[in-house]
């Protein structure tokens, strides 16, 4: 994503970087969310400082210009660990980030020396003045505690006060004794408002933080969004949410996801302007390729920033799906009726051309990076840098999930505009992905989904398992019941929470590894309220509330074992982390309102109406509501009804499950779990009534480890090697290089996708297959976890062509190999042999997409599909690969353009390739390859 950018390094700027005045320049660094709040300032005699207030932890940081048109850095060539009160020379040109590690919070001077021969850097811790003890609740009334056990077995508390608790709208203070992780003080105060809901349920913390949660949704709703990479990091005018404190701009998947989960029902109008901002058609001048499908103007889904270049390395813009569903079930009739032809449009032309870049048609799944662990290094195997290709063409859970539900919400919104055939077409790709996902992704011996397949040439299912992935599968209806209920019982959870990948990859920092994110802990929620189980429910209600009240904030992130929002690990600087982490960031405000609105209160809507079902568990109600008999909500707005809810609750039990609706009336009469929205009159007072415990489910999977070790139990090991492959008569022989594994570690072999060999020691193997492709994994016999696959490695020699093209693709260039001889009929991949570096691996908006066109004798096609060649690092990769089935003969390859993301409008202000100068679909060609696979 977008963020990740700022993560891993060095941002794009193409050719040479000469000077700029200090003045023009910003320190950037993960303290202060690589944003433009502190530039530096001019001091006199060739000084220019800023003092920034930075708490603990090893934070990358930059110096450069608001468009990152210039930077300076130390060493181009790597990162520098800066000490205090120590020069360092600054050379204008682009690098890596450097690092400075803290150990408390305080204030640090940055300080640029230009008055010198060259430019120096000096970073000086400086003193700060005592600071006030304040008492935020002094003066309120009703002060109460909680208290949270921690990983170390110490204890943090969490308080919260009112100023008048009987006021209709209260006003709070809210305490924690834990670190925080951004400097500041240790307290927050926040309001309830009129025209907004409000939760009163005899618990002072719990309606509290709901309306901490309330107060940071009406923070991120701003009047202008900014991004460094846009307009200059000038500000563009916009009524839409904001993504954090730290991140104040909108993207794709964050607001969809956060719309999904609760902010559609709170405010639909800024919702929607939020949607349409993430739209877009071609830019002017655009020529649209022959071989592009859709409306001539282009409209569709922005895939932000990020890996390889963006789309379509990246798919999961179709995410935007979950999003513009929900708030057309909240949306005012007049502006419903006409989003939903905008979203309609937006859909179709995404959808068509998602199927032509992106859809396989052998297992019928598309292809594309996982939907939001977007940190290639964290979530993907470590060779995977060198190769974006094979991310390219790796295939994801949670993104052929989002692209089901752009699938099913294009077809429901095709039927009500009366557009049939339209409907019946994407009702029934969606129905066909859904049979798709559950052959190829699901592990009967797991009891889960694979999170990815490996890339071409493997496409195996990987033994890797994602929180968000099993939950979207579960509450878009791609999981059955059965199905449901295995991924809830064996799915891991720490003593904090579940983490959003599994197992934990070695090496890396924390952020999506090593983490939880509370957005995608409500979707767990979610999956558990639907399927009946109290227990991982329990767990989901309990991480949510102890995130949230010991932060203050909605935080991204945090660690998964110990809940901290930034682990100091002083032995290996390198993995602290979470590396970047905001408060009040959107999903996570979105998750926690949806926790209380949907799932406590059992309000969600629907595009024919309210559903009311409640779920509340025996332990939310022994430890949460204790003190009550009933619990409210009130002044909920849906559509254009105010609703306020009562929930008489049954006397507080032993036991777990959760507990049955007797009834529910509305105004006095007794109504079912749905009411249509003509039904429901203008003032709606619902009254539910709670009545049985049922057991539901209860089995949850539970693991811990010391967050500071590197433990089998919940980390895989790492990925092994194929070294010293060899081809002879007799077959292929390779030997399985075990890389920093443990001598207990054990590999499987796969050929061409499928289990070969398993259970074997590091050393030789040998296979007699012709024309296979092998991969191997490692295995942790005693925790069963498994890494990644290897690089593969195929017995073919392949058919190479050497063809050398400086900076090919402009619109109108064509590419053509010619009289290449096939001496034996098989399956054959065809690769172009090339170098794409307008932009790092991380981010931009210029991979090469094109459209290759394989033709025989007397020009008749063979086969056609578009290719990817994503930015790259090494001198020259292989793009994505054709399938065709070639017989003995000769042929030709062609390549045509196709698009990519910088051909719209709303890239057109973009500050590197692809944007404020131009479309950008460029790369060096070196040739081609042909490889047998059978």
């Amino acid at each position: 994503m977008k963020r990740s950018v700022f993560l891993v390094g060095a941002l794009l700027i193409s050719g040479a970087v000469s000077g700029a005045p200090a003045k023009d320049l910003y320190v950037r660094g993960a303290f202060n969310g690589w944003g433009v709040d502190n530039q530096l300032v001019d001091k006199g005699n060739g000084v220019f400082e800023t003092q920034i207030v930075i708490s603990p932890g090893n934070h990358g940081f930059k110096v450069g210009r608001k468009d990152w048109s210039v930077e300076w850095v130390i060493n181009p060539a790597a990162s520098v660990t800066v000490a205090t009160d120590t020069d360092y020379i600054l050379g204008a040109q682009p690098g890596p980030e450097d690092y400075l590690f803290v150990r408390q919070t305080g204030t640090y001077r940055f300080g640029i020396d230009i008055s010198k021969a060259k430019p120096m850097l000096r970073v000086v811790r400086v003193a700060s003045a005592p600071v006030e003890t304040i008492d935020p609740h002094r003066d309120h009334q009703q002060p109460v505690s909680v208290d949270y056990a921690t990983f170390d077995g110490k204890q943090e508390t969490a308080r919260f006060s009112a100023k008048d608790a009987s006021a209709p709208l209260r006003d709070y203070a809210h305490s924690s004794t834990m670190q925080l992780r951004d400097p500041g003080p240790q307290f927050v105060a926040y309001k309830e408002r009129a025209g907004l809901p409000t939760v009163r349920s005899g618990n002072l913390a719990f309606d509290a933080l709901f309306a901490l949660a309330v107060t940071e949704m009406q923070q991120n709703s701003v009047s202008d969004i900014r991004d460094g990479n846009y307009t200059g990091g000038a500000a563009m005018a916009c009524d839409c949410f904001a993504t954090g404190e730290k991140w104040h701009y909108v993207w794709t998947r964050d607001l969809s996801y956060a719309a999904d989960l609760g902010l559609a029902m709170l405010d639909p109008l800024r919702v929607m302007n939020s949607l349409n901002f993430k739209l877009s058609g071609y830019r002017e001048g655009a020529v649209n390729p022959a071989q592009v499908a859709g409306s001539a103007d282009g409209l569709q889904i922005i895939q932000d920033t990020g890996s390889g270049g963006s789309w379509p390395v990246s798919t999961d813009r179709v995410s935007w799906a979950f999003g513009a569903e929900a708030v057309l079930k909240t949306l005012p009739i007049a502006e419903r009726t006409v989003f939903a032809e905008r979203a309609l449009r937006a859909l179709v032309n995404t959808i068509e051309n998602d199927r032509l870049a992106a859809f396989d048609p052998t297992d019928r799944l598309y292809t594309g990076e996982q939907s939001f662990l977007d940190w290639r290094e964290q979530s993907y195997a470590s060779w995977i840098t060198g190769d974006i290709a094979s991310l390219a063409s790796s295939k994801a859970l949670s993104t052929n999930v989002a692209h089901y539900k752009a699938l099913t919400l294009a077809a429901s919104l095709a039927g009500q505009q009366g557009q049939r055939a339209l409907a019946k077409k994407y009702g029934t790709w969606a129905v066909d992905l859904r049979r798709a996902i559950n052959q190829r992704f699901w592990l009967a011996d797991e009891g889960m989904y694979s999170s990815l397949t490996a890339p071409h040439f493997d496409g195996a299912p990987m033994h890797k398992f994602d929180w968000l992935g099993q939950s979207l599968a579960i509450v878009t209806g791609v999981a059955g019941f059965e199905r449901s209920r295995s991924i809830l019982e064996r799915y891991p959870h720490g003593p904090m929470g579940p983490p959003v990948i599994h197992p934990q990859q070695q090496g890396a920092p924390i952020y999506h590894n090593r983490a939880m994110w509370p957005f995608v802990t409500a979707y767990g929620l979610k999956a558990a309220a639907m399927t009946g189980n109290a227990g991982v429910a329990d767990a989901a209600y309990e991480s949510l509330m102890r995130g949230a009240a010991l932060n203050l904030s909605n935080m991204e992130n945090l660690e998964w074992l110990s809940g901290q929002p930034l682990l100091l690990d002083e032995k290996n600087p390198s993995l602290i982390g979470p590396v970047i982490n905001s408060r009040r960031q959107l999903w996570s405000v979105g998750g926690y309102l949806g926790m209380v609105i949907e799932n406590v209160f059992g309000i969600s809507a629907t595009a024919t109406g309210v559903n009311i079902s409640p779920f509340i568990t025996a332990r939310l109600r022994r430890e949460t509501f204790g003190l009550s008999t009933s619990i409210s909500l009130d002044a909920l707005r849906l559509r254009d009804k105010t609703i306020s809810v009562k929930i008489q609750l049954p006397p507080a039990q032993p036991g777990e499950g959760f507990y049955l609706v007797e009834r529910i009336s509305v105004n006095g009469a007794r109504v079912s779990q749905h009411v249509n929205w003509n039904a429901l009159p203008a003032d709606s007072a619902v009254e539910i009534v709670l009545g049985t415990l049922a057991p539901g489910q209860q089995r949850i999977r539970r693991v811990n480890a010391d967050p500071y070790a590197t433990s089998g139990a919940v980390f895989a090991p790492g990925e092994p090697a194929i070294a010293n492959f060899t081809r002879d008569g007799d077959g292929v022989r390779f030997d399985i290089d075990a890389g920093h594994n443990g001598t207990g570690t054990v590999y499987n072999v796969y050929r061409d996708g499928k289990l070969a060999a398993a259970g074997l020691r590091a050393g030789a193997w040998r296979d007699r297959s012709g024309t296979a492709c092998y991969a191997v994994e490692a295995v942790d016999p005693a925790s069963g976890n498994r890494s990644h696959h290897s690089a593969t490695s195929c017995a073919d020699p392949g058919i190479d062509i050497a063809q050398a093209i400086k900076d090919w693709g402009k619109p109108g260039d064509r590419f053509a190999v010619n009289a290449i001889a096939v001496p034996a009929a098989g399956k054959y991949k065809v690769q172009v042999r090339y170098h794409n570096g307008a932009n790092q691996i991380n981010l931009g908006i210029s991979g090469g997409v094109k459209w290759m066109t394989v033709k025989g004798q007397a020009g008749r096609i063979v086969a056609r599909q578009v290719i990817q060649l994503p930015h790259s690092r090494a001198p020259v990769v292989y793009s994505t690969p054709l399938t065709a089935r070639l017989a003995a003969g000769t042929y030709s390859v062609e390549l045509h353009d196709f698009y990519n993301m910088s051909y719209l409008q709303s890239n057109s202000t973009f500050s590197a390739a692809g944007g404020v100068d131009g479309i950008f679909n460029r790369f060096d060609i070196y040739g081609i390859r042909l490889l047998r696979v059978k």
